[in-house]
């Protein structure tokens, strides 16, 4: 009777061990913060941005974009180039930064809205030369820049979204067995052509995709709580099993802003265990706020659950 009374004993904790460990597999870690730079050319340098040291910390270069730096620039099909500000995001400034701050990564984003005054299209001419030319042109970046990690954020497209799946899936598998980056992450929003190229990724790459850094801001400025949370669960259901990340736009364009209960979401979507983090557009903008809701996003995030 002992015997058996101490296997039940055993067996039951064993069974409640095996539940906490599934648990914390599902939730995601929900201290990551993250934060575009560059794109606006403002002089915005890393050390201007505060970062809390109790925090993961990403740095997004934005963009790196495959087409010609010229006058009127054209697609390259799979040739990148940089595009951001690169008078004061330099190599040299990314290795600072890391060696400074040991919770800080660095990643660039890809494509974009616009380049020289109108749309950034994702032209593959097919999957394999994008693919190939990818691969090349952006491991010479990730390696000179002493990258981490990439994010996909192209939002138009001459691309059907199979094509746009089979592209950035394999460059992502690629870049990731040979050890070029750690890390991937989407930008996706809600509008039909987007979520239908993005989710077609999902479905067949979503298991190397790291963080979806859903853009919560292109929803109507003057969104309300509970419209921010039926939004998330929305995204939850589309990028299941993601690590879905809320957001907010620096100027107040869109989406629901930290005056009007962005941070009672955040803290109502972590205390259910469904944050995946937060991330912010842009640093160019919050330059002239004094970074302060990068601050507030930080303390929330650093608060244990």
């Amino acid at each position: 009777m002992g015997f058996s009374k101490l296997f039940i004993l055993l067996f039951t904790l064993q069974a409640l061990l095996a539940m906490s460990s599934t648990q914390a597999t599902t939730a995601p870690k929900s201290d990551l913060f993250r934060e575009y730079i560059g794109a606006e050319f403002n002089n915005v340098k890393f050390s201007d941005v505060p970062i809390n040291p109790n925090v993961e910390f990403h740095y997004i270069l934005a963009f790196a974009i495959d087409y010609t730096t010229s006058s009127s620039p054209s697609p390259t099909d799979g040739e990148f180039n940089v595009f951001w500000d690169t008078d004061n995001l330099t190599p040299s400034q990314v290795s600072s930064i890391k060696n400074q701050n040991s919770n800080v990564k660095v990643a660039l984003s890809l494509g974009g809205d616009s380049v020289g005054g109108g749309s950034c299209y994702f032209t593959p001419s097919s999957v394999d030369s994008w693919v190939s030319n990818a691969v090349s042109s952006l491991t010479k970046i990730i390696q000179e820049y002493n990258l981490d990690g990439i994010d996909i954020d192209y939002e138009h497209f001459h691309a059907d979204p199979k094509t746009f799946a089979e592209c950035i899936g394999k460059l992502i598998t690629t870049l990731k067995n040979n050890g070029v980056i750690s890390f991937a992450s989407i930008a996706p929003f809600d509008d039909d052509e987007v979520q239908s190229h993005y989710m077609a990724l999902w479905k067949s790459y979503g298991h190397i995709i790291d963080y979806v850094n859903f853009q919560f801001y292109a929803y109507d400025k003057g969104t309300t709580v509970s419209q921010f949370m039926k939004y998330f669960e929305t995204q939850r259901s589309n990028y299941g099993g993601g690590d879905i990340l809320a957001s907010f736009i620096s100027d107040g364009s869109g989406g629901l802003g930290p005056e009007n209960g962005f941070f009672t979401a955040c803290n109502r979507l972590k205390s259910e265990g469904k944050l995946g983090g937060i991330f912010v557009w842009s640093a160019d903008d919050s330059m002239s706020l004094g970074f302060r809701y990068e601050k507030q996003s930080q303390a929330l995030l650093a608060v244990p659950r």
